[in-house]
């Protein structure tokens, strides 16, 4: 299956009460009772979001911006966040009593559906057991065979609670390794939220205007570099500026926290001959397309073997998880088996690894990745001609379950690329497809996701929804 990058004009890319054990004060709580169970079958109700504006309001005192990330908060697409109440297959549901056809997918890692049915049996029998052991669990093993066996990469693997863990420890290791310190990484892409990444980062920091976070100090970014994602002039300067200094190179192999932007032809080629000609190792972020673009993630799908890499979100099956791995000499340096340390109270905890291990069992199946491959196709080809038939200029792409469209000509190869985008017309966009029952993600800077719980009907609605609203705006 190949990617797929399609543009008009051009290419590119794409009963139960909520209150707490504690009263709150008056100033608070007159906001804060929300209903929040819905019947799931009343669903021919005018569209409104009155309980997730009364929650939401109710959350503002309680959380930073009423939310526990970021982007969650539709700064960039305007209204109040959704307040989901339950999830199931391709599906969601809100505490108005809303449905909408997801293509967020918690952020990637629902990839066999919502609420699937053999993983909640599976979790339910583990939790007999406990829920977090504390001490290593035959569980872990498994997942890592798993793992190990699908990644080409993989020869050990290090199991976290996080992408951002798994970003942090893998550039402590890069550098214990290499013994250098600085790094290069690319503009618009996204590893996480540790200080030395949080420059030119893309995703949510680009959707809320910050161009980097306060309270990173200098020093920590002093060894961070960047350049243009698909510009390998940029990159052999850098190396040509910095000799012999440069521990690895860090990059999504295929963008999602810029929107999705696939890698030029050769590029990826190219920064693996640089890299092993440098002594500087390649680090491949596939949080996002580990296990997504195919079994073996982008490095399998695009045939380039890093020397290490990071997973999570698909891993997990929906629990939180995060996992670094690489070759063995590298692995064996981390601690107990090495000097460089990286621990954690909840790593490889057993209701984790039983989420994991059941979706990499059911994504092994025949045929799930051509399946995937064909509705998203199906979905970016009809939203990019239903943008084509109302006059819009748009473009967009997708590999596998993974895609994004941008309301510009195109090409788009890179973050500068990304942000010609028309975000005015996004925000109508996107406000018009939710009052058609359809969930993208609440940015421009993010990418799509499709699941096997996905109907060929599912796409339909969208594209159908997709040119009535975009006839209107």
């Amino acid at each position: 299956m190949a990617a797929s990058i399609n543009g008009v004009g051009g290419v590119g890319f794409g009963g139960l009460t909520c209150s707490t054990k504690t009263p709150l004060p008056s100033s608070r709580s007159s906001s804060f009772r929300v209903q929040m169970s819905v019947p799931v079958e009343d669903k021919k109700r005018n569209y409104t979001l009155q309980k997730s504006q009364e929650a939401f309001n109710a959350a503002l005192n309680l959380m930073p911006g009423g939310v526990n990330s970021p982007v969650r908060a539709f700064k960039s697409v305007g209204g109040q966040p959704i307040f989901m109440d339950s999830v199931k297959g391709s599906h969601m549901w809100d505490i108005d009593g809303n449905e909408y056809i997801d293509y967020v997918g918690s952020w990637g890692p629902a990839i066999i559906g919502h609420a699937d049915d053999e993983v909640l049996e599976a979790l339910a029998e583990t939790m007999k057991k406990g829920t977090s052991f504390g001490s290593p669990c035959l569980l872990e093993s498994v997942l890592a065979e798993m793992v190990i066996s699908a990644v080409p990469s993989i020869e050990m693997v290090r199991f976290v609670n996080s992408g951002t863990e798994a970003c942090m420890g893998v550039l402590r290791l890069a550098r214990t390794f290499t013994g250098r310190e600085k790094i290069i990484k690319f503009e618009g892409c996204y590893h996480g939220h540790a200080d030395p990444f949080l420059v030119k980062a893309g995703s949510g920091v680009a959707t809320l205007g910050l161009p980097d976070s306060p309270g990173v100090p200098k020093a920590t970014t002093s060894g961070t570099l960047t350049a243009p994602y698909n510009d390998i002039a940029a990159v052999e300067s850098l190396f040509n500026s910095n000799e012999g200094e440069i521990a690895a190179i860090i990059l999504e192999p295929a963008v999602g926290n810029s929107g999705f932007i696939t890698p030029k032809p050769d590029f990826l080629e190219a920064i693996r001959r640089l890299t092993k000609e440098n002594g500087a190792l390649l680090i491949f972020d596939e949080v996002m397309t580990g296990f997504r673009l195919s079994y073996g993630g982008a490095q399998e799908y695009f045939g380039i073997t890093p020397d290490l890499t990071t997973l999570g979100k698909v891993i997990g099956g929906g629990l939180p998880v995060g996992a670094y791995g690489g070759r063995r000499e590298i692995m064996e340096m981390v601690a107990p088996a090495g000097p460089m340390y990286q621990a954690g109270t909840l790593s490889g905890n057993p209701l984790a690894m039983t989420a994991g291990i059941q979706t990499l069992k059911r994504l092994k199946a025949p045929g799930t990745y051509e399946y995937l491959d064909r509705i998203t196709r199906e979905l970016v080809q009809g939203i990019l001609n239903a943008g084509k038939k109302t006059g819009h200029a748009i473009c967009g792409g997708h590999i596998g379950g993974m895609f994004g469209f941008f309301f510009t000509v195109g090409p788009v190869h890179n973050f500068d690329d990304a942000k010609k985008s028309d975000a005015a017309k996004f925000v109508r966009f996107y406000q018009g497809m939710l009052r058609e029952g359809v969930y993208f993600a609440p940015s421009q800077f993010e990418a799509g996701f499709t699941s096997l719980a996905h109907s060929p009907e599912d796409i339909q609605k969208t594209v159908a929804a997709a040119e009535n609203v975009l006839s209107k705006i």
